[in-house]
């Protein structure tokens, strides 16, 4: 059977660059090569063909992050279009998630993004630790909160000069005792080496933490103090009063993560950026792979709100390209492709002729082929994958485009 892959945009000039799968077989990441043709990769995986626990493998798991492309899709492009030794950029590099895989396959990583919690998740990941001495301080920290955890635990000065720290946001969305537990630990971080790691632990914590029902981590409206019928449980359940057995989950579980990810990165240098790629000097790099930010869907400050105030994070959500809050009319669309075109400018800039830029994105506006006129690329193809298994509250089918593009 023949699977179309090629976008139904391309205008008449752009045809030759159709492509059709044809294995009716879902593509196996480790399987691919540079030999591998584009229409032998058929990236229609399903749920059996690759479980969660595959897509969220060791540190892809340290935090939750919506919008994050699957680390599957990553491999094959690097196997595909770079060698060990090279160097790929993501200039909105998010979580992470294409440095992390970088890494694994010894290919070495730049990476930019606007948001100070990206920034830090993405180092977070992606730091080379002493296993023995990031197990001890992990362990260290959650006995110390432990002990305040504990209903006579608090100490009145402590827990008075806590309330100093503790914004408007932080008293509405926690309960006392949650917020108290998760200032104490914040407090307790300057005291350690390995502190990236800690403030990740500390803001996925958080975010189960807060005061919203179960099934609606993703988007709450606003704090839930009264008891709820959940539809994630079919019963009723209370709102979060406390944040240590988040604290300790997550401290246990980002431990094995660190812990399975060491065991399967290489030596390949990684470094992250916080600035705006659109302005920052960006070293010479052998290609890119990337998710922008879609158009007027999702604002990535915001998402991350509990740690911005809990962590006292830098905002500059005003610099965000395509944030929610600016919409998607035909005016943000517009504001939207000279945006990304900009950045991918710089990036060709310092590519070499023939280079790759591969940019995973959904394209419902059809925004991606002025997009490739705009920033000068050469379209080699691009390929529809049908994303049909999602998780929580965003479970509807959907397809994203993969745009194969090459400096001229």
């Amino acid at each position: 059977m023949v699977v179309p892959i090629s976008t139904p945009n391309l205008t008449n000039e752009e045809q030759r660059v159709v492509f059709y799968a044809i294995s009716e077989q879902p593509t196996i990441p480790s399987s691919v090569t540079t030999e591998t043709p584009l229409e032998q990769l058929n990236l229609n995986w399903r749920e059996a063909d690759l479980p969660e626990r595959e897509r969220t493998r060791h540190v892809h798991r340290l935090h939750p992050y919506l919008g994050k492309f699957i680390p599957q899709l990553v491999e094959v492009f690097l196997r595909k279009f770079f060698s060990e030794g090279q160097t790929v950029l993501d200039p909105f590099c998010g979580s992470g998630t294409t440095l992390v895989q970088a890494s694994e396959l010894g290919v070495h990583s730049v990476g930019y993004d606007i948001s100070a919690f990206n920034v830090l998740l993405a180092r977070a990941k992606t730091e080379r630790y002493d296993l023995r001495l990031v197990r001890q301080e992990i362990l260290d920290i959650l006995e110390k909160v432990s002990k305040v955890a504990e209903p006579d635990g608090r100490q009145l000065a402590l827990w008075e000069a806590s309330g100093q720290y503790a914004t408007n946001y932080l008293e509405a969305w926690f309960a006392p005792q949650a917020l108290w537990e998760l200032i104490a630990y914040r407090d307790l971080i300057v005291n350690y080496e390995d502190q990236d790691i800690l403030k990740v632990i500390l803001s996925r914590s958080a975010r189960s933490a807060r005061l919203t029902t179960h099934f609606d981590l993703d988007f709450p409206k606003a704090p839930q103090t009264e008891p709820y019928w959940c539809y994630k449980h079919s019963r009723t359940c209370m709102p979060t009063t406390t944040a240590y057995q988040f604290l300790k989950r997550y401290s246990l579980d980002t431990v094995d993560r660190l812990v399975e990810y060491a065991a399967r990165r290489t030596d390949a240098g990684v470094v992250v950026r916080h600035e705006d790629s659109r302005f920052a000097l960006i070293p010479p790099v052998d290609g890119v792979i990337t998710s922008p930010p879609y158009v007027g869907l999702i604002d990535y400050h915001e998402q991350h709100r509990y740690a911005y105030e809990l962590l006292q994070l830098e905002d500059r959500r005003e610099a965000e390209i395509g944030a929610a809050e600016q919409g998607s009319s035909q005016k943000a669309r517009r504001t939207y492709q000279e945006a990304i075109a900009a950045v991918f400018r710089r990036v060709l800039d310092v590519m070499p002729a023939g280079g790759p830029l591969i940019v995973v994105a959904g394209d419902r506006h059809g925004l991606y082929d002025e997009i490739a006129r705009l920033c000068g690329a050469t379209v080699e193809a691009v390929l529809n994958r049908h994303v049909n298994r999602r998780t929580g509250r965003r479970s509807s089918e959907f397809y994203e485009s993969v745009f194969i593009w090459r400096k001229p």
